[in-house]
């Protein structure tokens, strides 16, 4: 597929995505260009379509990386994924702009069908960018990020997973990967077969 819009169009299109995230706050290596086309992926948004058409798909790493290259014509190779990851995504999902595993929150962060997806506030805010009503937007999601990421957490937090210790202590894993298996080996396997013991480290599959 070639790249959607003229040259002229997709530079101006990173340009304001770069600065959308410098007023969202992001520092600089989270607001460079891999950060923004980034942000255009998860946006499904093309050169020559308004803010206003911003969409919310879900989306993986390596999609991302194909829809930098088919709309935007920037390549980068398979092995960037853990950097794009790592210096971007992570980031976006640490403020609570984009949400991780939506549609399926127990999958492990680790699987390979890990999936991303921008924040509903987050996609309202970004649809107004270059209107009227962006000024007022911007502000009243600054005042609310906070509680977005507050809800984020708390959700997350509903959904771990309880392992009680042999100690009697509580402690808590992350959902999907192999810790339901991790939770019945300590809770039955143990007080069955190695009565009396204890547990010096409980691994966890989220990264």
């Amino acid at each position: 597929m070639a790249a959607s819009g003229s040259k002229v169009a997709r530079k101006r299109r990173l340009r304001e995505a770069m600065e959308i995230l410098r007023v969202l706050g992001f520092a600089q290596r989270q607001s460079n260009e891999v950060a923004a086309y980034v942000l255009l992926s998860l946006l499904d948004l093309d050169a020559n379509v308004t803010w206003s058409g911003s969409q919310n798909p879900l989306r993986g790493i390596t999609p991302m990386i194909s829809f930098i290259r088919e709309r935007y014509g920037v390549s980068y190779a398979p092995n960037t994924r853990e950097t794009i990851r790592d210096e971007a995504v992570k980031y976006f999902v640490e403020v609570g702009m984009v949400l991780r595993n939506p549609d399926a929150p127990s999958r492990p962060t680790n699987s390979g069908k890990t999936v991303y997806q921008i924040e509903p506030s987050a996609l309202a805010l970004l649809r107004t960018f270059g209107t009227a009503a962006w000024d007022e937007q911007l502000k009243d999601y600054l005042i609310a990020r906070d509680s977005i990421r507050s809800e984020i957490e708390r959700n997350r937090t509903l959904a771990r997973i309880p392992v009680k210790l042999p100690s009697g202590e509580t402690v808590t894993l992350s959902p999907g990967g192999q810790n339901p298996l991790i939770k019945a080996v300590i809770e039955e396997f143990c007080p069955r077969f190695v009565a009396g013991g204890t547990v010096v480290y409980v691994g966890d599959t989220r990264r």
